[in-house]
């Protein structure tokens, strides 16, 4: 016998796994079913393989990191944060304000989906400033764009990444804004977004507080903890 939750109107407001009711002492089988299916989702968006295709509208540069293949990049986080050597060898420094990086991080799905349309549209809020070739790195985690925005000779590095997959969320993407990049910039040096998917942030509001940011950024010529900003940013 299905018994329903008390609470199960909150459902309407909310993708998490609230009132999910019960069958004696156990989840309905509906509910057992959807668990499992958003469990291979999650599963499945940590390994598929990026698929450069994509990002062709942006002529980006292909890079790789330090992670050979899938299995590596899980087990060894520090490959992905540095650049294989053969890629570190395709950029040399220029005069930008930004270098702009793709990465796969633990979503593929997620930027394959939103990157494209994100870039497009933050570039719209900075009509003047001077942007690198996009770089697309495959089994990339966010410090790597530390890397590539010190050899590039960029002021900011601006990295989209998939996030992590949760159990409702497995397409989400993640940026992340570094002043003055180089390698051992640590995380409270940054500014990230969060949560750009279909189901949270929306592109257009994401690229336009990504803009905002990198604007009060560079006025201030720093990023993270120390960034201050108006509550028009949010």
């Amino acid at each position: 016998m299905l018994i329903e939750d008390p609470w199960i109107q909150l459902r309407q407001l909310t993708a998490a796994r609230i009132a999910l009711g019960r069958a004696g002492h156990a989840l309905p089988t509906g509910e057992l079913l959807a668990f499992q299916l958003a469990h291979a989702k999650a599963r499945d968006a940590v390994l598929r393989a990026l698929d450069l295709g994509h990002f062709r509208a942006l002529d980006p540069l292909a890079l790789k990191s330090a992670a050979p293949d899938r299995a590596t990049y899980l087990r060894r986080p520090d490959r992905g944060r540095r650049l294989a050597p053969d890629s570190a060898l395709q950029l040399s420094a220029g005069n930008w304000d930004a270098a702009i990086v793709i990465a796969d991080g633990l979503s593929a799905a997620a930027v394959e989906q939103s990157a494209v349309p994100f870039v497009e549209a933050m570039k719209s809020h900075l009509p003047d400033w001077r942007f690198a070739r996009i770089c697309v790195v495959q089994q990339g985690r966010v410090a790597i764009a530390d890397e590539i925005g010190e050899r590039l000779g960029a002021l900011f590095s601006v990295i989209l990444i998939g996030e992590r997959p949760g159990l409702s969320s497995p397409d989400s993407m993640g940026v992340y804004l570094t002043c003055r990049p180089r390698v051992g910039r640590t995380d409270a040096e940054r500014n990230c977004i969060s949560n750009i998917r279909p189901g949270g942030l929306r592109i257009d509001r994401a690229a336009d507080r990504a803009a905002k940011l990198m604007i009060a950024a560079r006025q201030q010529q720093l990023t993270g903890v120390g960034l201050r900003f108006t509550p028009s940013l949010l």
